[in-house]
């Protein structure tokens, strides 16, 4: 697990990003320790909502560690994440005139600017469900959309539909490519994970796309 938990920390950057790099580290610590999973849905649980680090991190080393549960953990951070999207939609619902303007000014750096809320309120307009399960399975801030769908009053059950689908699918995708390829996928899919989901979706839009070009003709 050396590749996975050795950071190299002589030249870290200092301010936000540093403390993003701490953070890092501190998530990437659990992963050998006797109360790992109830960690998982917990870091997943707070990162659907106001934690800056994805699970994926912890989810790779702890998949890394005991390869054939990887799957179990996959649907731990699921589980986790799809709570705090829920916690997320509840504080959009109900808190949010309270809590805007702190999170527009402490949190802009992990997605909360008014410009992202307007940008999510089209996407919403557009396509509800897509849009949560492009958020959830995407290297795109879900905390972003689980909060603004309070915010703009998507249903619950779309935006549950769409959150467990995306957030399974990215989990899945992770603990079996790591069970199949082991440790020498995992600088790999440290850079390109965010092309590959973005590739995955775009298939996806354009299935969606020819299904209703198909059903009109």
């Amino acid at each position: 697990m050396e590749g996975v938990t050795a950071r190299d920390t002589a030249r870290r950057p200092t301010g936000w990003r540093g403390l993003h790099y701490r953070l890092y580290d501190w998530v990437l610590h659990w992963s050998g320790h006797r109360h790992a999973q109830s960690a998982l849905f917990l870091i997943a649980l707070v990162e659907a909502s106001v934690f800056p680090i994805p699970p994926d991190v912890l989810l790779m080393s702890m998949t890394l560690s005991r390869p054939q549960r990887g799957v179990r953990f996959a649907l731990i951070a699921t589980a986790g994440s799809v709570v705090g999207g829920v916690v997320g939609y509840a504080i959009g619902w109900g808190l949010w005139q309270l809590v805007e303007e702190w999170f527009f000014r402490h949190l802009g750096g992990i997605g909360f600017t008014a410009a992202n809320f307007e940008g999510v309120q089209e996407a919403y307009r557009d396509n509800a469900f897509l849009a949560v399960f492009t958020a959830g399975f995407t290297p795109i801030p879900f905390k972003v959309f689980t909060i603004a769908a309070g915010v703009f009053q998507v249903g619950l059950g779309v935006f549950l539909v769409a959150a467990v689908l995306g957030r399974a699918g990215r989990f899945l995708l992770v603990a079996l490519l790591l069970q199949w390829a082991g440790p020498r996928v995992l600088p790999f899919i440290e850079k390109y994970l965010g092309w590959l989901t973005i590739a995955f979706v775009v298939l996806l839009v354009a299935g969606f796309l020819a299904i209703g070009w198909l059903g009109g003709h």
